[in-house]
């Protein structure tokens, strides 16, 4: 260990540095980033967010720094990064679609222009038919045809679509027929 240590103190100290320089900006930065949002009366919410860009921001400042002292080479660096990356790219292309379904149900949730047991009509070219609402979770809704057949599709699709109420459940009676989303 102490071996490590002599090898390398200039690099030790330097990077002891950069962690204490990384530490400091934060600090002085997210305290005038506060200031500022009470004066400007800005949610703290909006408040925080730009402190965590900020911090980023300065982390990737540091870990670049960190790189340059610990004299790391590029290519070795580089191939770690492009398979980084590439994992990442198809975990966030996976999950972007399980998001957006996610979210368009919650919209569906809140909203409710639809209930279980509508019947609707989609607008879409490829599906064009009249069906009832079975169940609507959070990444898709149940609807079945009238020759029994039952279908699930997306809800990020439903958004996306126009969608005619046809006729509402019998426990509406507010809302006449052919209602347009």
């Amino acid at each position: 260990m102490n071996e490590f240590i002599d090898a390398h103190q200039n690099q030790l100290i330097n990077s002891l540095i950069c962690v204490l320089a990384f530490l400091f900006l934060r600090f002085v930065t997210a305290k005038a980033i506060r200031k500022i949002g009470r004066i400007s009366d800005i949610n703290k919410v909006r408040t925080k967010l730009i402190i965590r860009y900020i911090t980023i921001l300065y982390m990737a400042i540091s870990f670049i720094a960190l790189v340059y002292i610990w004299q790391v080479n590029f290519e070795d660096l580089g191939i770690i990064f492009s398979s980084v990356f590439a994992v990442l790219g198809v975990a966030l292309f996976a999950s972007w679609s399980i998001l957006s379904n996610i979210t368009a149900g919650v919209i569906l949730f809140f909203s409710f222009p639809f209930k279980i047991g509508d019947r609707i009509k989609i607008l879409d070219g490829d599906f064009a038919e009249e069906v009832d609402i079975l169940d609507i979770k959070a990444y898709h809704i149940y609807l079945k045809k009238d020759n029994g057949e039952l279908l699930t599709y997306p809800n990020n699709l439903l958004l996306q679509k126009g969608v005619v109420i046809i006729n509402k459940d019998d426990n509406n009676d507010d809302t006449t027929e052919g209602d347009y989303i």
